[in-house]
């Protein structure tokens, strides 16, 4: 989870809304592909959306210091 690639380098997901992470995509070595995902929008849309959010992504998200409000 990129979430938790952000959180274990800096710490905290205090992610700034124009914050793009760097990710590896694939599961074997030929077929990993690098791309960048738009963090700071992911984490701003997940906490607009908390209400449709399914149990199991709000346990895993604040289990690495999700701020929800």
């Amino acid at each position: 989870m990129p979430a938790r690639q952000y959180y274990e380098r800096e710490g905290h997901l205090r992610v700034p809304r124009g914050h793009t992470e760097r990710i590896t995509t694939g599961n074997d070595s030929q077929d990993q592909e690098e791309q960048d995902l738009k963090l700071g929008s992911w984490i701003s849309n997940q906490r607009s959306r908390t209400t449709t959010l399914s149990p199991e992504r709000k346990k895993q998200l604040s289990e690495i210091g999700m701020r929800w409000t």
